[in-house]
């Protein structure tokens, strides 16, 4: 804890909050409130200072280019943070003249001169200032005995590039520390970024929580810092928040006291200083919440929820599986949880899936909390496999931190491709591990195949703005990035990877990376125990995967003995301009099976390579168990073999192969490589299957069918052949269950349970509708559910589609009577399935009033609803009108408007709905698109590749279907 700053804590922190808070508040609310209102309007010069004598409205700057420092968006190198002393004081209630939720705090910052300056750059947003000396928004100390600190000439905050400027008028002399201060307000926002709120329902009426979200760039918001994932320090906080409230962070809690200010008496928190680490993963909550807890190995774990929740055991199977996680990554690092304690905390509003705070993980309440009355196993298998992604960030990310953000990935795509592995630790029956084909491969390869993909790496340079860094946070980073890795731990060995991994964060420890230093450590492992196969060194090998966008095609003559190569893209007509250092040839490592026996690895490093050749009735089976990150294609006398073992003894290929067979015949199908029809051959062995992985692969890929064409010709003859096929599955496990009366054993079964009831409701298969028509209507009747959890988003979805408004009022009245997350998320999913369009026009509205849909929600329930074909070009309509409401309201830099933007226009495959599109980029190029930029050009390039394979295979389609529903 820095010296100096904080005189005794009871008194001399209430004495200087008392100074930010009770005497500025009303300035300081008001001038909260004219930002607000007037964000958008353009700056003018920096010199024109603070608007009143206690607290500094945000002056308004140039944007005009120049070289100042203060209009580049990264920091210079010239400052040095090292200790933070931060007090915080949230108000949990609104201001009764302006109705605004603000908080007020002090900071001190302890940095060191690495290189002289008499410039102060420290990042800040949307906080107001109150003036020391002079007029000045800062204070600013020596620290070291018998030298002087320059004074503060003058001091504005730069809103375009987020700083608080401060020019001096001497140099800061080099290797000198200094201190500065500054006392500050903020609003407590419902923007689910920085320090806001969050809102519930409680005993006694509306409650709020005060919390935080700093990653990627929002720690600025709630205090003046040093915002980049390099610039690590020591965090000393300290909470003043009401009584009967509590107060948590990242530090255990030192000590709690009562304190007076003003005629309020309030709690004071002081919480132990953290350790070296970046602000991203700092996080401070104030809530009511309640928890449960446990201690393992002298870690103590606590789940925190709404105290209702508490009560409920929703909390209990998060707390039962994050010690075991805890130490699985203990033995998978080889090092000890370097903190003292583990909190994790369900929010009501939560704009992320989880953030992996340091020693204060937050989540949605969907992810963390699990009841057995009401959460399915989907929603079990989401806590467990997200527990343990942001565990493993404790070490990967946390402990040993990127130096930038161009390299999000190697942080995101490792802590997606262990969550298996934890989760794995934690339900070692579910064969989770296998998941991530589906999950992660086949969902990235359709982004990835597009040639507006990007690399995994971006150059640091490329990579400044906040909006430029949110755009990283996509399935590239996440899902390419936990495949390429998993592909490299499997080429290299789990234990050569680990021994790797385990040196790697030994040396960099408390410090900073780039993803080369990673390669390095598993080179060194490498040769620790031998080359083996290996065709170059890790470096060589692995930057053909991330310095490139896209992935291979490897191509098997089985014929000839040749093995080819080339980049895959769907639309092979589509023009790659992004240069590639490579050419878009990568090292591939091959392994397949040869008429079920197992063949040793092979390794692609060109363009073509002699291999083995077949003869008879021999097949060959390449990339087993999805390993590697390429799809395959084979000769057509090869298809024809692997096709025939499907139809007379599928088992004979292992579950993921089958899945993967699927996949990549329709994906090569949709790239001109292999005829639409011979795609559509994999699935006639269906009828036989009984696997969650093929069918649910068949059923992401039919998906397509049914975007291009649920509303042509197609679609009957497409109903009619499907139907056909699932009613097998769906008499399965009718049987099974004893007539829907029991769940199926296997995690997998109860998922293809769901496959068969959705897929035959889908289909017309009257059994089906009649079926869960009957459950929801005895819901309604005798107001207990008497619906399985694992069937309720699938029998709500049909039965609002059947039904009217009667059926769509009583689901929305549950859904706002709801207690559970994950109850009312299957209903909020589901209430998007009527085919009444004034309802589906009224949700919409719905989504732009926080009070109905919560913000977190509101752009996913916009997808529900276009997912629907009579509520795509509604949604369609409804973005294109509101979206300079929604981008501003839902926060430019929101991960979801990637999500949001795809999600409404994959159905798009018509001129019309092309030029509609890139009307809607040109209407909005002001508003801009956040991180949704990529995506609109994304949706674009779609649009163009649908267009063209609607032209090619609609006839032929249509022709197979109606030939094939008759044979059956």
């Amino acid at each position: 804890m820095g010296k100096g700053f904080f005189i005794s804590k009871g008194v001399g922190v209430v004495c200087i909050i008392l100074g930010a808070g009770a005497v500025a508040t009303i300035i300081a609310l008001s001038v909260v409130y004219s930002q607000e209102k007037a964000k958008n309007e353009n700056h003018v010069s920096p010199t024109n200072g603070a608007t009143t004598p206690t607290t500094s409205k945000p002056p308004t700057t140039t944007t005009t280019p120049s070289n100042n420092p203060w209009d580049k968006y990264r920091l210079p190198q010239s400052l040095v943070p090292e200790i933070y002393n931060i007090t915080l004081w949230p108000r949990l209630t609104p201001d009764p003249k302006t109705g605004l939720y603000i908080f007020t705090g002090v900071s001190s910052v302890e940095f060191k001169c690495a290189e002289e300056t008499n410039l102060i750059l420290i990042h800040s947003n949307k906080l107001n200032y109150t003036n020391y000396e002079n007029n000045h928004m800062a204070k600013l100390i020596p620290l070291d005995s018998g030298s002087k600190a320059p004074s503060i000439v003058s001091s504005w905050l730069q809103n375009e590039t987020q700083y608080l400027v401060l020019k001096l008028d001497s140099k800061l002399m080099k290797d000198h520390r200094y201190r500065l201060h500054t006392t500050f307000t903020g609003e407590l926002a419902d923007d689910l970024g920085g320090f806001y709120r969050s809102e519930y329902k409680g005993d006694g009426g509306k409650k709020i929580v005060a919390t935080t979200q700093m990653q990627p760039t929002d720690a600025r918001k709630a205090f003046p810092c040093f915002d980049e994932p390099a610039m690590k320090a020591v965090f000393h906080i300290t909470l003043i928040h009401d009584h009967g409230t509590v107060a948590l962070s990242n530090g255990e809690e030192k000590e709690t006291r009562i304190v007076s200010i003003g005629d309020q008496t309030l709690l004071q928190t002081d919480f132990e200083p953290t350790e070296k680490m970046s602000t991203y993963l700092l996080a401070f909550i104030v809530s009511d919440f309640g928890y449960i807890n446990n201690t393992i190995d002298n870690v103590m774990i606590r789940i925190f929820a709404r105290k209702s929740a508490i009560e409920a055991g929703q909390g209990v199977y998060a707390l039962s599986i994050t010690g075991p996680i805890l130490k699985f990554f203990e033995k998978y690092y080889n090092s000890t949880y370097p903190l003292p304690k583990s909190d994790q905390i369900a929010l009501p509003d939560f704009n992320a899936g989880a953030m992996e705070n340091w020693g204060l993980i937050t989540y949605r309440e969907t992810a963390l909390l699990y009841d057995e009355a009401f959460s399915s196993n989907g929603n079990k298998e989401r806590i467990a496999t997200i527990i343990s992604h942001e565990l493993a960030h404790m070490w990967f990310g946390n402990l040993v931190t990127l130096r930038w953000w161009n390299d999000l990935w190697l942080n995101e795509g490792f802590a997606s491709y262990v969550e298996y592995l934890g989760a794995h630790e934690a339900e070692p029956e579910w064969n989770v591990k296998d998941l991530i084909v589906l999950n992660d491969v086949h969902r990235v390869f359709a982004i990835d195949a597009l040639a507006s993909s990007h690399p995994l790496s971006s150059k640091e340079e490329d990579i400044q703005k906040p909006a430029q860094i949110s755009e990283l946070f996509d399935a590239i980073s996440y899902s390419k990035g936990a495949s390429v890795l998993r592909m490299l731990s499997d080429f290299l060995s789990e234990g050569v990877f680990t021994m790797g991994l385990r040196t790697y964060l030994a040396e960099f420890a408390y410090g900073n990376a780039v993803y080369t230093d990673l390669w390095k450590h598993l080179q060194m492992a490498v040769d620790n125990v031998g080359s083996g196969d290996l065709p170059g060194t890790v470096h060589n090998i692995m930057n053909t995967w991330v310095l490139q966008m896209g992935f291979p095609v490897v191509t098997i003559n089985a014929t000839t003995g040749v093995i080819s190569q080339k980049h895959f893209l769907l639309d092979p007509d589509s023009e790659v301009t992004a240069p590639s250092p490579f050419n878009y040839e990568w090292i591939i490592p091959i392994n397949w099976m040869k008429t079920g026996d197992i063949q040793i690895r092979r390794w692609l490093s060109g363009k073509t390579v002699e291999s083995m050749k077949l003869t008879g009735s021999d097949w060959l089976l390449a990339n087993l168990n999805v390993v590697g990150y390429y799809r395959v294609n084979y000769d057509q006398g090869n298809w024809d073999r692997l096709l025939e073992v499907l139809s007379t003894a599928h088992a004979t290929i292992p579950v993921i192969n089958r899945a993967q067979l699927v996949d990549d015949a329709f994906n090569l199908a949709r790239a001109k490589l292999i005829p639409t029809v011979l795609a559509l051959k994999t699935t006639k062995y269906l009828g036989k299957e009984t696997e969650y992985m093929p069918w649910e692969s068949a059923l992401n890929n039919l998906d397509f069918f049914y975007l291009m064409f649920d509303r042509s010709e197609v679609y009957g003859p497409m109903q009619d052949y499907l139907r056909k096929q699932v009613i097998p599955l769906f008499n399965h496990y009718k049987n099974i269950t004893d007539n829907w009366a029991k769940v199926p054993k296997g995690h997998m079964d109860q998922y293809n349970q769901v496959n068969a009831i959705s897929l035959a409701c889908r289909t017309g298969h009257q059994e089906c509708q009649t079926l869960t028509q009957a459950w929801f209507k005895q819901w309604m009747d005798e107001k207990i559910n008497p619906i399985h959890p694992n069937l309720r988003s699938t029998a709500y979805c049909n039965a609002i589609a059947a039904g009217g408004a009667k059926e769509w009022e009583f689901a929305w009245s549950e859904f706002q009577n709801a207690t559970i997350a994950s109850e009312a998320e299957k209903l909020r999913a589901a209430l998007a399935c009527t085919k009444q369009p004034w309802l589906l026009n009224r949700y919409l509205e719905y989504t732009l009033d926080s009070k109905l849909i919560r913000k977190q929600d509101a752009t996913s329930t916009i997808v529900y609803i276009a997912n629907n074909v009579i509520g795509q070009s509604l949604a369609w309509d409804f973005i294109r009108a509101h979206w300079s409401y929604i981008f501003t309201q839902y926060g430019g830099g929101s991960f979801s408007f990637s999500n949001l933007i795809n999600g409404v226009t994959k159905r798009f495959s018509s001129d019309f709905e092309l030029k509609q599109l890139k009307q809607f980029k040109a209407n909005n190029a002001e508003v801009g698109f956040g991180s949704g930029t990529l995506a609109v050009d994304q949706s674009i390039e779609r649009t163009i590749a649908n267009m063209k394979w609607i032209a090619d295979n609609k006839k032929s389609v249509l022709s197979w279907f109606k030939a094939e529903a008759k044979l059956l």
